[in-house]
């Protein structure tokens, strides 16, 4: 029989690198190597939509976005966002250490209410930061309805 060196911290790594690995892959949305997906996979931009005095509202993060290279579409009542973040060519790939950022193309589509004036959208575009504001419709608006008292 012989005689194997036991190493607690062995199986931990293992296991830890295998988490590791298991988890960039799933984040990532597939089984490529960090580079791969960092510098040309697909991604998609963190989003708040909310209501706010009457108009729903939707932000979307794209920093270090060129706002020339966002689309913004509405057809059969779905808003599609799609851009493009571009890599910075003015540094060599082989000069990172890191990257952590993801570049490559984006889309996100959102199933708009029918409360929604799709005709009167207005998008700003400030510090990385694309606004929309959807407008409600004077219909689907709440009213006051004032009551008659009759004697």
């Amino acid at each position: 029989m012989a005689v194997v060196r036991w190493e607690p911290f062995r199986d931990l790594l293992t296991l830890q690198e295998r988490m590791n690995r298991m988890f960039n892959e799933s984040y990532r949305g597939h089984g490529g190597s960090e580079d791969d997906w960092s510098l040309g996979g697909s991604w998609a931009p963190a989003v708040d939509i909310y209501e706010h005095e009457g108009n729903i509202v939707l932000t979307a993060e794209l920093p270090g976005v060129d706002p020339k290279d966002v689309d913004v579409r509405v057809e059969n009542n779905v808003l599609t966002l799609r851009g493009e973040r571009k890599w910075n060519t003015d540094v060599q790939r082989e000069s990172y250490h890191r990257v952590e950022r993801a570049y490559g193309s984006f889309t996100r589509s959102f199933t708009l209410p029918n409360v929604v004036d799709t005709t009167n959208i207005k998008a700003d575009f400030k510090d990385g930061m694309l606004r929309l504001v959807l407008p409600k419709r004077e219909e689907a608006k709440p009213k006051q309805i004032s009551i008659n008292v009759t004697r």
